[in-house]
């Protein structure tokens, strides 16, 4: 697939029978892209989709995209990028050299070494100090890692949680590491049995100390995607549609922006917080 010139609507040819669809962007999005010299990817599960945007040469709007079966979590630092799908995990690497591109990109995404985890429904991964892939293993919770001979290994799961079954008991969802090591994680509701996390999803929000094994805060609405950034705890308040940071000190959450939608999927770039924003579902 090329760049796309100008990048405002996108229509798939008939021949795949996948429905089309349209991209909009505010008018100083290109030039922030071309100011930050950054390209952006983001997935949307229930479509099934990786999106990788950027610039194509004439500074045009380029987007770029591959259907992977209920892909959610995704980490990337410019060469590798780690992705979850319904039953797999998989690293990507860029294949390009330094001053090398391939039909206009600069980046060429590899798939070099998948795990079949069956369906875990992961929900965020990391990369910690020794390179190895952490994520939210959301229907066992608990935080894991990838192994040679079964579906994951168990890292920690919150002191609540006295069984690890795949029965999605308290919806751990995301994982922030400090100084390559998992030290929080944000999670629906304190739930001990299957789905019981469902009824905490007004207020019962959790944030979690892993280093501690304590509950740091207990009010959010449906917390996601913890990340310690210049010395401050960000996470996104998702029921409430909030971004914010989190006073340990007098344990409470300072919302800094609305976010108008169902905010999932957070990570920080120089001044800049890029939070990912669907509509809200019923379940």
């Amino acid at each position: 697939m090329s760049p796309i010139p100008d990048a405002q609507a996108l229509a798939p040819s008939p021949a795949t029978g996948t429905a089309p669809f349209e991209v909009f962007c505010s008018r100083h999005f290109t030039g922030w892209l071309s100011d930050e010299r950054l390209s952006l990817a983001f997935t949307t599960y229930q479509a099934g989709k990786l999106f990788l945007i950027g610039l194509n040469p004439a500074a045009g709007l380029s987007l770029f995209n591959r259907t992977l079966s209920r892909c959610m979590g995704l980490w990337g630092d410019g060469q590798t990028l780690y992705l979850s799908t319904l039953f797999q995990l998989w690293r990507f690497e860029n294949s390009l050299g330094p001053g090398e591109t391939y039909q206009g990109y600069d980046r060429l995404y590899v798939p070099q070494l998948g795990w079949t985890t069956g369906d875990l429904d992961i929900h965020d991964i990391a990369v910690d100090g020794e390179g190895c892939p952490v994520f939210a293993n959301t229907l066992f919770s608990c935080l894991a890692t990838v192994s040679e001979r079964h579906s994951f290994v168990p890292l920690w799961q919150p002191p609540f949680i006295t069984k690890l079954a795949a029965e999605d008991r308290c919806h751990l969802n995301g994982v922030g590491l400090d100084r390559g090591v998992p030290r929080y994680v944000t999670a629906v509701g304190r739930s001990d049995v299957a789905d019981g996390w469902r009824e905490h999803r007004a207020g019962g929000g959790l944030l979690i100390d892993v280093e501690g094994n304590a509950v740091v805060l207990d009010s959010l609405s449906m917390p996601h995607s913890p990340r310690l950034y210049r010395d401050k705890l960000w996470l996104l308040d998702s029921g409430r549609g909030q971004f914010g940071y989190v006073d340990l000190e007098r344990g409470v959450f300072e919302p800094v922006a609305f976010c108008p939608g169902y905010a999932r999927g957070l990570v920080f770039h120089g001044d800049h917080a890029i939070v990912g924003i669907s509509r809200a579902r019923e379940n």
